[in-house]
């Protein structure tokens, strides 16, 4: 792996794994409102959020999954793949001041097709936030001539 390309498909095994943890914040919340155009009450308005089941405000979901996006972006497989396919459950919500874990395991790898499949979880200390799979393009090596 370098700076500019990621694991090739050849470079994968199963079972590898990397992580993500990054905290929450207001200004987190904030910008991701700004930059979707999701300014849902639930996410920015602390007394509207407080009116419903979650008691205040919470986190994007899309904001939390983004922290999937960045390892498999960044650290495994990284740069150089792409996205083909995700799919999530959310499971607790996210709040501002959580510290959360990202998790990504690679499961299969298709070196026919350059698929790949990994699983991903996103956690709060034990809880799990949000979990799923993701199938992703990784490159093959370039062959030099």
């Amino acid at each position: 792996m370098d700076e500019l390309h990621g694991y090739y498909i050849d470079d994968l095994e199963v079972g590898m794994t990397d992580v993500y943890v990054r905290t929450v914040t207001e200004t987190d919340i904030v910008q991701y409102s700004q930059i979707s155009g999701d300014d849902n009450p639930l996410h920015v308005n602390e007394e509207f959020a407080k009116q419903t089941v979650f008691k205040g405000r919470i986190a994007h979901g899309m904001l939390t999954c983004g922290y999937i996006s960045s390892v498999l972006g960044t650290k495994l497989p990284g740069p150089g793949c792409a996205y083909l396919n995700q799919n999530l459950n959310f499971r607790a919500p996210v709040r501002i001041g959580d510290t959360v874990q990202t998790r990504v395991t690679m499961k299969a790898i298709d070196p026919e097709t350059n698929n790949v499949t990994c699983e991903a979880v996103c956690s709060i200390g034990e809880k799990v936030v949000i979990d799923g799979t993701a199938t992703l393009w990784v490159p093959n090596k370039r062959k030099k001539t």
